[in-house]
């Protein structure tokens, strides 16, 4: 098939005059080299983590949009705070969407390349929130018959995520995950993930209705933030299941301290040699995510035997090399319609996503609220 000469991108920009704009603009085809294909976008999720490019610190219950089409433009205000910790990117047009997939339209000579030719693929790399995409031939996820793009859209972030998480849990020599934010996609998939390969796995969820979901799908151990006997919950769930890593989605606030607190009192119900620097087993919390953007509070009344630290996709798959994360593609792959599928709440066009109304609603971040953009459909 023959390519336009150009087609849209969304970027996101921050002025000097302390506002982010995002739009669309239009970019120039490009030739494929030897070991590159061209991807035709037509499904890409909005996620949690694409926020950070898009709206970084800026001020988002303020933005407003105009124009209409592809001429849509999204702009808000970002407070003196917002540009210090933006200060690199002034300036700068930054592509957005860090996944999608698509049908392979054009490929460079290379054999590989050209056995794309015409395939589905998911691929990930930055800049999906555009009509196309070139990318490094092997980057693309080839799906099986009978997979659509909709189906492959969110092949990496939330699924490697889920398995890189049990990945982490192995490695370290843990038995058992914590893991807030349960109810959301990703936690629906670890929970899969984890009754698949006999790992337990305690859910903090926020309310009644979050843990019907989890309990709907099959899980076993589900505790309630909003509830007053939280820790104690928590603390026999922790206990139950030996528990001592957690992966907490929201990062700010309490709740990092409270996984720890409950983590060290349940290992206090064990008998064992006292010792005044508490537990000796080590308790481990990763925050990768940002709901919660107040600061992280820890008390540090959990002895000597403990962490929080930062955990992040990239930087893993990177730690363990090629083959962990091939084997974990492959994974998905297989089961994309099964334990790593993802359900859509709303389906968008490139400008529609630039609509403040639409914008409010995405950025919310809801449990049970996913928007797939779909970059073919008409603006």
């Amino acid at each position: 098939m023959s390519l336009p000469a150009t087609y849209l991108q969304m970027i996101s920009t921050v002025s000097k005059d302390a506002e982010l704009s995002v739009k669309l603009v239009q970019q120039d085809m490009p030739t494929p080299k030897s070991d590159q294909i061209i991807v035709r976008i037509e499904a890409t999720p909005i996620n949690p983590s694409d926020h950070g490019v898009m709206f970084g610190y800026s001020t988002m219950p303020k933005a407003t949009s105009k124009g209409s089409g592809k001429d849509t433009v999204l702009t808000a205000p970002v407070s003196p705070m917002g540009m210090g910790a933006m200060k690199a990117r002034i300036g700068q047009d930054l592509p957005v969407g860090n996944e999608g997939a698509g049908t392979v339209v054009a490929a460079g000579d290379s054999d590989y390349a050209q056995s794309l030719m015409g395939k589905t693929v998911a691929v990930m790399g930055g800049g999906m929130y555009a009509e196309y995409r070139c990318v490094p031939a092997m980057m693309a996820m080839p799906l099986q018959d009978g997979h659509t793009a909709k189906d492959g859209a969110s092949s990496f972030v939330n699924p490697l995520t889920a398995l890189s998480f049990l990945e982490t849990m192995r490695l370290e020599g843990h038995t058992a995950i914590v893991h807030t934010a349960a109810a959301s996609n990703l936690g629906q998939m670890l929970n899969k993930i984890c009754q698949a390969d006999g790992v337990d796995l305690v859910n903090i969820v926020r309310r009644e209705a979050q843990a019907k979901i989890l309990k709907d799908i099959g899980a076993k151990y589900i505790v309630d933030s909003s509830s007053d006997t939280f820790l104690a919950d928590l603390t026999d769930a922790i206990h139950e299941t030996g528990a001592t890593i957690a992966f907490d989605a929201t990062g700010g606030g309490s709740l990092a301290d409270t996984i720890l607190t409950a983590m060290e009192r349940a290992a206090a119900r064990t008998p064992s040699a006292y010792s005044i620097y508490g537990s000796v087993d080590h308790k481990q919390v990763y925050l990768y995510g940002g709901l919660d953007t107040s600061p992280t509070v820890l008390n540090r009344a959990y002895g000597f035997a403990w962490g929080v630290g930062a955990w992040l996709l990239p930087n893993f798959l990177a730690k363990v090399g090629a083959d962990v994360g091939v084997r974990l593609r492959a994974r998905v792959a297989k089961e994309l319609k099964t334990t790593f599928a993802s359900h859509y709440t709303d389906e968008i066009s490139l400008a529609e996503a630039l609509d403040a109304d639409t914008v409010a609603k995405y950025n919310a971040k809801a449990t049970g609220t996913k928007f797939l953009m779909c970059p073919q459909k008409d603006i």
